[in-house]
């Protein structure tokens, strides 16, 4: 019965002289579904290449576990810390690091703010991509400097282009962590030079974070140690879990927040627009199949005559109802398959090519980047063909249905 279904169906889908109108809703069909797909997957590989390009940034460019001490305790026991965080299974590295907000002049230019980090020279590069990010200069030149130098200061991409600062320009922090005097704190303020410049990739950091060796830090933002500790996993998906059983080891002083927490909003927002996206394009796919419905009605009217032939000749009503349903599933297949085929090329070449452009203080990445994930696809050409084969139902119920004495009454 099958192989007869198919012989029927496929001549009614080539043999179409005197059903142009048909014909020409069938091609409007199985362009929308076509459409629909394509716009679908490019869609999908938009959005999931976002989120990965900003997971990846986010995650190369930061640690992956942050650890704090309760009431902002300084880490005065940091090497004994440090030594318990190494031996927690898939942890990779771990570095000290103190954080404090400020302001950066140069000479007469204008200030900025600026967020100074106290960082380990020989620990940081463990558990961050610094080294990788350096654009200028080099890490190291922020140690072993002669005393009748002032300090070094490497600077962000974005922020040194800002204040108009180049390597070897000397340049005032100044903080509200200075001295204490009988009035009371007061303001600190030093001299650096540049000795080097980052970029990391996220304009947050590029455009605000200035680092400096973590003994300078101590030393002119007065801590008594490190304000927090970071720390690298082999397997950054891995490290909500590694981050609780640190936590559990380290006991109820201690605060440990992962990567995934600290940037929860942002991977929301991606997934809220993903969503929002793909159910508005998803909507093509319907109005494409609702024009199956309409073409394939359209031929159960048309073949009325053929098909009350078939019944007197024997035909089943399964038999009818298959015909037209696998009619519309052809229809479907072909439009899904060649907007699947349209979707990733498309998608291929404006990744290649990096042809939509974002600008980096918006997005913190510069183009938009394209990825396909056979998941996404696979459930795209799954949920297009399974439309369309709903949209067969109707139509083939009505070619099943239909009276061969009725048909033939006025024949």
């Amino acid at each position: 019965m099958t192989s007869f279904a198919w012989f029927v169906a496929r001549r009614y889908l080539t043999a179409r002289r005197k059903q142009a109108f048909i014909s020409l809703i069938s091609a409007v069909s199985i362009l929308g579904v076509a459409v629909g797909v394509a716009a679908l997957i490019i869609a999908l590989a938009l959005m999931t290449g976002l989120q990965t390009e900003m997971r990846d940034r986010i995650v190369s460019s930061a640690a992956h576990l942050y650890i704090y001490k309760s009431g902002d305790a300084a880490f005065n026991t940091f090497e004994a810390d440090a030594a318990v965080v190494l031996a927690t299974p898939g942890v990779t590295g771990v570095a000290p690091a103190v954080v404090q907000k400020g302001m950066i002049q140069v000479t007469a230019n204008a200030p900025a703010f600026v967020t100074l980090k106290g960082i380990d020279v020989k620990r940081e590069p463990t558990v961050t991509s610094i080294v990788a990010g350096m654009r200028s200069g080099s890490l190291d030149a922020l140690e072993n400097r002669s005393e009748d130098l002032p300090s070094g200061i490497i600077l962000g991409m974005d922020l040194a282009r800002s204040i108009g600062a180049h390597v070897g320009d000397r340049l005032t922090v100044i903080t509200p962590d200075g001295p204490v005097s009988p009035s009371g704190r007061m303001m600190g303020r030093r001299s650096f030079e540049v000795v080097g410049t980052f970029q990391l990739g996220l304009y947050e950091l590029d455009s605000s974070y200035a680092l400096i060796s973590l003994p300078v830090a101590l030393e002119f933002l007065h801590r008594q140690g490190p304000d927090l500790m970071q720390a690298r996993v082999a397997d950054m998906f891995e490290a909500p879990e590694i981050g609780a059983a640190l936590g559990a080891k380290l006991g109820p002083l201690y605060t440990v927040e992962n990567w995934t927490e600290m940037n929860k909003s942002l991977y929301s927002a991606l997934v809220l627009e993903k969503m929002a996206i793909s159910l508005t394009i998803g909507l093509v796919v319907l109005v494409a199949a609702l024009n199956i419905v309409a073409s394939l009605v359209l031929l159960v009217m048309e073949k009325s005559r053929d098909i009350a032939i078939l019944r007197t000749m024997g035909a089943p009503a399964q038999a009818i109802r298959l015909i037209f349903m696998l009619q519309g599933l052809v229809i479907g297949a072909v439009g899904t398959f060649s907007g699947a085929a349209l979707g990733l090329g498309v998608s291929y070449i404006c990744d290649r090519y990096k042809l939509l452009t974002l600008p980096g203080d918006v997005y913190q990445i510069t183009h938009v980047p394209f990825r396909t994930e056979p998941l996404d696809v696979t459930i795209v050409v799954v949920s297009a063909i399974l439309v369309c084969w709903l949209a067969t139902i109707y139509p083939a119920r009505r070619a099943g249905q239909l009276d061969p004495a009725e048909a033939l009454r006025y024949q």
